[in-house]
């Protein structure tokens, strides 16, 4: 899709409600007659929601789209259902064979591929192909999907017990994803007050590899693009990958765990050097954290949210992008109403009032 607009194409992009699914008839109406091709996820990798892809394929069906199904993540659980025209995987995703790519064009759909064409492969191809690596990432699909039903409910069980169990061991936290319509072994949840990285690298210490789309993560200042699509939580991030034949005890002692390692990671960022509180301007009370990063802002929220009477505001000024999504989330999860953004002279002014 970028590559159609870097070259003077059009692209429009369909949202996704705070569970990361799309509704099929806001779907639908963006359909139009010059449409070329639409794409959809089965279910997506960082927290795990199932899309309603059968109703989309039903809707592009009957407005004459083709639809292009994402099934990385998804394909090893089970088929892909509706009347969709080409779908792509991985073979890695399924412990197959790292850079196999498999793509699937139903009959009658008219298909062309990009770029030089092999005779030899029917023009479908540049070259000759790994055939052994081809071989064993059928072979490896098939022996996964023979497991899969069976495998599937043992991991949604372990699944749920985290999501159940991590808001009331530890406080302050959004389950991010649909509650019921996921992936069976992907739990994905955001802590308040957490340093994404940070708290990455304790569990990592402590034996578990999570990985996290937090935006305060080394590689990138931003929030992960998902979480962004979402309107969630996106600091202290955590998405646990429940790899089949994970064993219950191990769940248990991440449970044991995470509770712990949080609270360590608050209690050092717990007691930064205070942001500067102004003068109440306009009856805001405004706090500086220019400059500061996620979560910094938030906690200086926090920390200040007491002191102004009910109906009072406060202004967070930031330059972090994290704050565009951390500030109304915090909002939400403590009872308080974001009233929207300014501009400032330096950064984003967000403001907050206090409603209890």
């Amino acid at each position: 899709a970028e590559a159609h607009e870097a070259g003077g194409g059009a692209v429009t992009r369909v949202p996704v409600d705070r569970t990361g699914a799309v509704d099929p008839a806001a779907y639908a109406r963006t359909l139009r007659g010059d449409t070329a091709l639409a794409c959809l996820q089965s279910a997506n990798h960082e927290v795990g929601t199932e899309q309603p892809v059968a109703e989309v394929a039903g809707a592009c069906r009957e407005a004459g789209v083709p639809l292009l199904v994402d099934a990385a993540q998804s394909l090893a659980w089970g088929k892909v259902p509706g009347d969709w025209s080409l779908l792509a995987a991985s073979a890695h995703k399924w412990g197959g064979p790292s850079g196999v790519g498999l793509l699937v064009v139903r009959k009658g759909v008219r298909f062309a591929p990009q770029g030089p064409g092999d005779e030899r492969e029917s023009g479908r191809a540049p070259g000759f192909e790994n055939l052994p690596a081809i071989v064993a990432a059928a072979a490896s699909l098939r022996a996964v999907r023979a497991e899969a039903e069976a495998e599937a409910v043992r991991l949604r069980e372990l699944a749920e017990r985290i999501r159940a169990r991590v808001p009331a061991l530890v406080p302050d936290v959004e389950v991010v994803g649909d509650p019921v319509r996921r992936l069976p072994g992907v739990v994905t949840f955001s802590c308040l007050y957490v340093d994404g990285e940070t708290l990455l690298h304790e569990l990592d210490r402590a034996g578990f590899s999570v990985s996290s789309g937090s935006s305060c993560t080394s590689s990138t200042l931003t929030p992960s693009h998902v979480l962004k699509a979402m309107g969630v939580l996106s600091e202290g991030n955590v998405r646990v990958s429940l790899p089949p034949g994970t064993p219950a005890e191990d769940v248990e002692r991440f449970l044991e765990v995470l509770p712990g390692t949080v609270a360590a990671v608050r209690e050092k960022l717990g007691a930064p050097a205070a942001a500067e509180a102004a003068p109440r301007t306009g009856g805001d009370l405004v706090v500086d954290a220019i400059g500061r990063r996620c979560p910094i802002p938030v906690i200086e929220l926090a920390k200040v949210i007491g002191d102004v009477p009910v109906g009072g505001t406060v202004r967070v000024l930031s330059d972090d992008e994290a704050a565009r999504l951390d500030i109304p989330a915090w909002c939400e999860m403590r009872g308080q109403e974001y009233v929207g953004e300014e501009g400032a002279e330096k950064g984003t002014a967000y403001l907050v009032r206090r409603i209890s």
